[in-house]
């Protein structure tokens, strides 16, 4: 940085911005880190966006008033910081040269603001009613120049006269201007030229909700306004978004599953035409120069390139249909997870401040605003989240049903007899439900280790090899619960199993409901009933006792981590003492690894229960259809 801002310009001075009771930042910072993150976090993101805006296009947007004043901004913007760039050159002309830092960051803010004003244009011409990305950029961009803002009026104060009258002038404009843009960013545009009219009399406002109403879930305050005055009824609730109807759910699942089958045959096809193409024995002598094979060395060259045909893959088709949509809820869970770990470093700067006597007021000040900034951001990203898996697992459930449905009209006779109603009535009811269930914490599988390995990596700075005992702890709890999750897949089978026996008795029974009372039956089949049942029951009570045994394993855990950590590391030297600062942020810690090691098991539960789901599932929609030329289509006159 001192080539770019010369010895002039230090790029940090300690004693300007913590020392002080007027605390600032040097102008070499203000020009690089805090001029460029927004342009750096622009650049970056700017590819995929424009990717993703290639691949929807929702309509054409008229230019309206609010678009073209976007875009003069965006446009004075660029002149702004232009402006900047010739004077430089204008100073290096006559002689007064400057800092080259004075050209590199005009000139990339520059570029950066057309380049924001090419997007407001592209997003018009796209159909995009409200802008996520250029409204994170113009809240960086406001949220880095309050400090040169303030900078700028101190000195202006403790000056009689500004040295820099051109810059001042335009940084004001510039402020003027970013701060512009992002107030017009929150509002929406107009919706799209031709696009669909809506005739639904209640539609839900959350598919035209803007950036900010989506984010922090504002449209959602009518329907708890209205439900808090008066109780709710089925007229007040709002009609279901398009996408998450099942006329759209429905075949997105059903396309990628029979391209998995149409996979799965060819592989087959390919197969057995390379194990029927096999060449006839040579005549030759087998020792003679011919060189020829016997039949039985062809017949094992053969068998060895033979594979396992490719089996079509249900789990390969639920990921193909709704996987990128359940990866941006995993990117918020990412972000979610850092963000987290960022308290109790803050809770460690706080209460190192309390110790400090001549600290400055504003330093805890600032650290207590930091702390709610970041569990405020923390909330709101997490609910994202959960708001993102929840879509998820509802359009899961709803496609896994309507496949479902819709195969069990078209098996064959065969099939059925394998397939009975009662196994039909529980892939719909039960197995689909353990796909719902599953989605929404599914992201736990790496969230979890994930916060694991930061909660204890932190840990380890702040008690050090203390933290050993506490990890024995929980490796010492992994094998109990993998020993509970094998035992539970077996239940969950048997389960399954006695449930589809019980309502495969249950149909017979009211199917034959004449003959039964006829000849008298009832108590008969209720004895079997009721056996089915019981030994159903059985399996349900041992299925309880093994999730309350891992529940308790694990809920215990993080008081046990932390007791036996504190304990070995007061024991091991004299020297440890547990003061506030080490006692308050290990407990924090401890609370971040109280979440994943209590969900952990429950998400281990899930997926022993989802993976019999799946096969049951696989199975059944794996099974032959009717031949649909075989039915008789036409239509026949009322009178005939």
């Amino acid at each position: 940085m001192e080539r770019l801002c010369g010895p002039e310009l230090p790029f940090w001075v300690a004693n300007q911005t913590f020392h002080t009771d007027r605390p600032d930042l040097p102008e070499c910072f203000q020009l690089s880190v805090l001029s460029w993150l927004p342009c750096i976090y622009l650049w970056a993101v700017c590819p995929i966006y424009l990717f993703y805006l290639k691949r929807n296009n929702r309509g054409y947007i008229m230019m309206s008033i609010m678009n073209r004043f976007k875009t003069v901004f965006g446009l004075l913007l660029w002149i702004v910081c232009w402006t900047d760039l010739f004077y430089t050159f204008h100073e290096l002309r006559q002689g007064n040269t400057q800092p080259p830092i004075y050209f590199v960051t005009p000139l990339v803010l520059g570029m950066t603001m057309l380049l924001a004003t090419f997007l407001i244009q592209f997003e018009r011409l796209r159909g995009v009613q409200s802008s996520g990305v250029l409204f994170i950029f113009w809240f960086l961009c406001v949220l880095c120049a309050i400090v040169p803002f303030r900078s700028k009026i101190l000195q202006a104060s403790s000056q009689s006269e500004v040295k820099d009258k051109l810059r001042f002038t335009t940084f004001y404009f510039y402020f003027a201007f970013v701060v512009c843009e992002l107030i017009l960013c929150c509002f929406n545009e107009k919706p799209p030229l031709f696009s669909n009219v809506v005739t639904d009399p209640n539609p839900c406002p959350e598919a035209t909700a803007g950036f900010l109403s989506t984010m922090t879930f504002w449209w959602f305050t009518s329907m708890a306004i209205k439900g808090y005055k008066m109780p709710l009824e089925t007229k007040d609730l709002w009609s279901l978004n398009k996408r998450d109807s099942s006329k759209v759910t429905v075949p997105k699942l059903l396309n990628q599953w029979e391209e998995e089958l149409t996979k799965a045959k060819s592989d087959q096809n390919l197969s057995s035409q390379a194990v029927y193409s096999k060449p006839p024995p040579s005549t030759t002598n087998h020792t003679g120069a011919g060189g020829g094979s016997s039949p039985e060395e062809v017949e094992v060259l053969l068998s060895n390139k033979k594979t396992a045909p490719r089996q079509p893959s249900f789990l390969r088709a639920l990921i193909k249909a709704f996987g990128p949509y359940f990866l941006i809820g995993s990117a918020f869970k990412l972000l979610q997870d850092v963000v987290t770990f960022v308290n109790p470093q803050l809770l460690r700067m706080l209460i190192s401040f309390t110790k400090q006597k001549g600290a400055p007021d504003w330093w805890g000040y600032s650290l207590a605003f930091l702390m709610f900034f970041t569990a405020f951001l923390q909330t709101l990203i997490l609910h994202r989240h959960f708001q993102y898996c929840f879509v998820t697992g509802m359009n899961v459930r709803t496609a896994v049903i309507g496949a479902i449905y819709r195969k069990s009209l078209v098996i064959t006779n065969a099939a059925k007899r394998s397939s009975t109603v009662g196994e039909v009535v529980n892939l719909m009811s039960v197995d689909a439900q353990r796909f719902m269930d599953l989605t929404t914490f599914l992201n736990m599988l790496w969230s979890a280790p994930l916060q694991i390995m930061l909660a204890l990596y932190f840990l380890w700075q702040n008690l050090g090899p203390s933290v050993l005992a506490g990890v024995a702890v929980m490796i010492m709890l992994i094998p109990l619960n993998a020993v509970i999750a094998m035992r539970t897949r077996a239940y969950q089978v048997e389960q399954m199993q006695y449930k589809d026996a019980r309502i495969k008795l249950m149909n017979e029974i009211l199917n034959g409901i004449k003959v039964l009372k006829l000849y008298a039956w009832e108590n008969s089949f209720k004895e079997k009933v009721l056996d089915i049942r019981q030994k159903e029951l059985n399996v349900l009570r041992k299925t309880a006792y093994l999730g309350a045994l891992s529940t308790m394993a694990w809920t215990s855990a993080p008081f046990l981590v932390a007791l036996t950590t504190f304990a070995v590391y007061v024991s091991i030297d004299e020297n440890n003492i547990l003061d506030a600062e080490k006692a308050f942020v290990s407990l924090s810690l401890f609370n971040i690894l109280r979440f994943p090691l209590n969900m952990l098991p429950q998400v281990i539960s899930s997926m022993v229960q989802a993976s019999v789901s799946l096969k049951r599932i696989e199975s059944f929609l794996s099974h032959e259809e009717l031949d649909p030329n075989s039915v008789d289509r036409k239509n026949t006159a009322a009178g005939d």
